[in-house]
């Protein structure tokens, strides 16, 4: 049983290693490369891809863009917008109560006329924020203007020109004891604190932002799909608002025309009022544009104003503290590795699993669908994880290494069919050729062999050796289904094996052994196994051990006179005996048949033995368990059995 149970263990770990250890190095080899940064622009592909499907959310309703757009420009017939455009503009929005207003239009220089009124609306209006600019190349903010009052707009590209991230904050490059704050930072600050949500460093991250009880986590240089990102300052992953329409947008000429058709303040009142108010450029000749491929249907494609850029961040920090809404996180370095591992040990799993290359095609596939949808799942959830990684190993591992998988299987089929052939051919021999040698020799030995029968036999075995050559080349065309005795007789495996057992006793009793011709009493009886609890190969071991048995008792057998082959079912277990009543030598001695017979006997589970009755003969027996039964509960319930047996009978 143990033996078994090990040469089992050994066959299937020297078949894992085939798989296993090119899957390791592909492993390796994935890893690798992520670390070196070769795989970021699929992640980043993989990642805008997920943002871009999820289901759209409704606009925002907390912000409002105004938007100077072409015809707005084309109105006032000057660009940049005049100050005394702005300020007016600024004053108009005033008057509806809007929480903040944030000012998205460089004002550095004076841009007459107007440049006094608009200075004096910079002092009269307290919740205004205005823009500057700190990296690469700084842009001043309107002067004499308190720190709060002042937002940065910068922001970072990476290297496939997409805005993944946001600046929130940032040593100024001119003094690093000075603090700057982006302007949507500035905006969403100011509108949670009418909430009571004050700003603050993080607790888990001393260097993150919190508002009140949210803690922005701050993104690393391994965050994610990157390897080696620039994280200087608190940066945070943008995740973008989806849909359609994400906020309200109006022109100037919408706000004249909403002031001039109602004449009524409750109208822009319940437009602005008590909201984030984003004043920029919305036409395109300006071509102040952000790109992105988070968002679904944009126009221009792949592109958002800037203004819309800094309505995302600041739509992103408000609806995360108030509602809830997911800020993107990501895992760390351990956990992720240890995720790409566990799909490429999976992959090593799926084709060791598969016996065909169509069901790994299709376990793989499935495999797969189920990684871009746990993926899919976990970014909606706000969870950025390694999908393209994880997926690549998957492919490789599961389609490449079936391919080991199947290349091992297909030479160890070709080797068990030499070993196998090799076999057939020495028992072919060894029943055929073999037996009537020794029988010639037995009778040379005894000299009572007469030259025309010594020629006459001579000539049989010169034609059983010629047979068996002959039949090596059938048995490479069909060597499954027929088998050939050494009789010289070809036997179809495909009829039932009760049938066949009696075709190998009958021939086999026929042939040319002295010992035969004493016999007197010749009896058989063989029972029927159901057809599905043997397969051809089974069927052609067990005839050959028939045969065997019977040859070996024609071959040293004396006084042969009753001879007998049996087989029994009993109580799930088959019973194959051959028992004579001839003298016989009796030896510890395995040759090559005996061997033949213990190793069918283990690939049967079951057991045989050769037992020497003195002076009444010998008994031949192989005894099995019939397949589709617990062939191991069966040998315990039959041994308790005899056991039982013997002591009623010592009793």
């Amino acid at each position: 049983m143990l033996p078994t149970i090990w040469s089992k263990i050994r066959k299937e770990f020297t078949i894992w290693s085939v798989g296993t250890l090119p899957g390791i190095v592909a492993i390796v080899l994935i890893v690798l490369v992520r670390l070196s940064g070769a795989l970021q622009l699929i992640e980043w592909v993989t990642f805008d891809s997920f943002l871009r499907l999820r289901p759209s959310e409704p606009i925002d309703q907390r912000i409002v863009i105004v938007g100077i757009d072409e015809a707005d420009i084309q109105r006032i017939r000057n660009y940049p917008i005049p100050d005394r455009e702005i300020a007016k503009l600024l004053r108009t929005l005033q008057k509806y109560q809007p929480r903040v207003i944030g000012l998205d239009i460089v004002r550095d220089i004076p841009v007459e006329p107007g440049h006094a009124e608009l200075v004096a609306t910079f002092k009269d209006i307290k919740n205004l924020i205005v823009l500057e600019k700190v990296i690469p190349v700084s842009i001043k903010p309107p002067p004499d203007l308190p720190p709060e009052k002042i937002g940065f707009i910068d922001y970072l590209s990476d290297d496939d020109g997409k805005v993944r991230r946001a600046i929130l904050g940032i040593n100024r490059p001119e003094n690093d004891k000075k603090y700057a704050f982006s302007l949507p930072l500035r905006l969403a600050e100011t509108y949670l604190k009418a909430e009571g949500v004050k700003l603050s460093n993080g607790i888990r991250d001393r260097q993150a932002m919190r508002l009140g009880s949210t803690e922005l986590p701050r993104f690393f240089p391994y965050s994610g799909g990157y390897a080696g990102g620039d994280d200087f300052g608190v940066q945070l992953l943008l995740n973008y608002r989806n849909g359609r329409e994400r906020f309200r947008t109006l022109s100037l000429q919408d706000i004249n025309d909403i002031e001039a058709a109602n004449g009524n303040p409750d109208v822009l009142r319940d437009i602005l009022g008590d909201r984030i108010v984003l004043i920029g450029v919305t036409a395109p000749s300006i071509k102040d544009f952000i790109n992105t491929s988070a968002i679904a249907n944009l126009q221009p494609p792949g592109k958002i104003y800037g203004v819309e850029f800094h309505a995302h961040v600041a739509s992103q920090i408000v609806s995360t503290v108030l509602d809830g809404r997911p800020v993107l996180k990501t895992w760390s370095q351990g956990w992720e590795y240890l995720w790409i591992v566990g799909w490429g040990v999976l992959a090593i799993y799926l084709g060791r699993l598969t016996q065909s290359p169509l069901k790994n095609l299709v376990y793989v596939a499935a495999a797969s669908l189920g990684l871009v949808g746990i993926g899919y799942a976990f970014i909606i959830g706000g969870w950025w994880i390694p999908v393209a990684p994880a997926l690549l190993v998957l492919v490789i591992n599961g389609a490449i290494l079936n391919t080991f998988y199947q290349y091992d299987r297909f030479l160890r089929f070709q080797i068990e069919i030499r070993q196998h052939t090799i076999e057939r051919t020495f028992v072919l021999i060894h029943n055929g050729p073999l037996q009537t040698l020794a029988n010639i020799l037995r009778h040379v030995q005894d000299q009572d062999l007469e030259p025309n029968r010594l020629l006459e036999e001579l000539k049989n075995l010169n034609w059983e050796i010629r047979e068996v050559g002959e039949y090596l080349k059938l048995e490479a065309l069909d060597r499954k289904e027929s088998l050939r005795l050494g009789s010289g007789l070809i036997l179809d495996l495909k009829i039932p094996i009760r049938d066949l057992l009696y075709e190998v006793y009958s021939h086999t009793l026929q042939r040319n052994f002295p010992s035969f011709k004493t016999l007197k009493v010749k009896a058989y009886s063989f029972e029927p196994i159901e057809e599905q609890y043997l397969s051809l190969e089974q069927k052609r071991e067990l005839c050959q051990f028939l045969e065997e048995a019977l040859c070996n008792v024609g071959k040293h057998a004396k006084k042969l006179t009753r001879l007998s082959a049996t087989g029994k079912q009993n109580e799930g277990w088959y019973t194959l005996s051959i028992k004579d009543n001839g003298c016989s030598i009796c030896s510890s001695y395995e040759g090559r048949g005996t061997k033949q017979c213990l190793n069918l006997a283990k690939k049967l589970n079951g057991k045989f033995k050769r037992t020497c009755l003195g002076e009444k003969g010998t008994l031949c027996e192989l005894t099995w368990p019939i397949t589709g039964r617990n062939w191991h509960f069966a040998r315990i319930k039959r041994n308790f059995k005899i056991k039982i047996l013997k002591g009623r009978l010592g009793g």
